[in-house]
C-alpha cells in the first residue's frame, strides 16, 4: 500500500495540506466538497503537488512538516528548488 502527502491550491489562492492512502480518491472528495472544514469553503480546490511515502507515518510526519512551512517555501518545494527551500529553512526573519 501506498501513502501520499499532497498539497491542494484552493479557489481564495490558498494551500492545503493533507495525506491519505488513495489519492485520486481523497482528491475527489475535496474536490466534491465532502471533506468539510478547510477545504469546502474554498471550492474549487486543484492538486498542485503530491509525494508518495512509503508508510502512513512517513506522510503524516511530512504532512505536518510542510504545514509548518511558509508560502514562499511550499512553493520553492513544488517547483523542485532546493536551494531555495534550503535558504528559506535558514532564514532568520522566519518569512518564508
Amino acid at each position: 500500500m501506498s501513502f501520499w502527502v499532497y498539497i491542494l491550491k484552493c479557489a481564495d489562492n490558498s494551500y492545503y495540506t493533507g495525506h491519505t492512502d488513495n489519492l485520486e480518491h481523497r482528491i475527489g472528495e475535496h474536490q466534491a466538497g465532502l471533506c468539510g472544514g478547510y477545504t469546502a469553503s474554498r471550492l474549487p480546490v486543484e492538486l498542485v503537488f503530491s509525494q508518495e511515502c512509503a508508510t502512513r507515518i512517513e506522510a503524516l510526519a511530512a504532512e505536518q512538516q510542510i504545514k509548518g512551512w511558509g508560502r514562499k517555501k511550499k512553493e520553492a518545494m513544488m517547483q523542485g528548488d532546493w536551494a531555495e527551500v534550503s535558504r528559506l529553512s535558514k532564514s532568520t526573519n522566519k518569512v518564508g
